[in-house]
């Protein structure tokens, strides 16, 4: 078990393997971060349930980095890491890079006010069997085709595509990190993307990742 320090972020859902930048103004967030940074808290961006209370309408940025916003309840499943301080701002604001290590499970609250934190499990997949492991590498093949053929008409959306396509990293990825990295790439509605990050098996990922692509026009 494990203190993290949550971020809920209203239709975000990260996913282990990708890295999350973060622009930070809230006061209890640069706390947040200051805290982390000093003591190697792990930092959770998740998606919500539900708004808890809400926050102060501000008209400009000055009133903005003095306020606290709304607070959310988070999500029981979600994904953490370390943070990299990128820039202080001379306001204040802090840029960074979350770098999104592993996914977790909500499990009790150790504190709520200024910001929360949550004592976490670890939440792995579960093995797979050896005919889902064979068929990972079919899907895996299906969904790299399938990316191209949507891409075509996007140089720029081509040209990720092409690099999860060829790219050494991302080739040497395992099944279940691949299936963890793509939608660091590939964006559904926050539901659905909730949906995928709950799913204890890398298999059952790529084929509702195949499902979904399959589906767009």
């Amino acid at each position: 078990m494990i203190d993290i320090c949550m971020f809920p972020i209203p239709g975000c859902v990260t996913f282990p393997g990708t890295v999350f930048p973060l622009h930070v103004f809230e006061p209890r967030y640069r706390d947040m971060v200051h805290h982390c940074l000093e003591t190697d808290t792990p930092v959770a961006i998740c998606h919500t349930v539900k708004e808890l209370s809400p926050g102060k309408h501000t008209d400009d940025l000055s009133e903005a980095l003095s306020s606290n916003q709304a607070t959310y309840r988070p999500q029981d499943v979600f994904s953490a890491g370390r943070c990299q301080l990128l820039e202080t701002a001379p306001d204040g604001r802090l840029l960074l890079n979350v770098h999104i290590e592993q996914r977790y499970r909500r499990d009790h609250e150790v504190q709520l006010l200024p910001y929360q934190i949550h004592t976490c499990t670890p939440f792995p997949d579960r093995a797979p069997t050896r005919d889902e492991q064979t068929e990972m590498a079919v899907l895996r093949d299906k969904i790299l085709h399938r990316l191209q053929a949507l891409s075509y008409a996007e140089p720029d959306i081509r040209r990720a595509i092409n690099h999860i396509t060829t790219a050494p990293e991302w080739q040497a990825k395992s099944d279940a990190d691949f299936s963890m990295a793509l939608f660091g790439v590939v964006r559904f509605e926050p539901e659905l993307m909730q949906e995928l990050l709950e799913m204890d098996s890398a298999h059952q990922r790529l084929t509702q990742a195949l499902a979904l692509l399959n589906a767009v026009d």
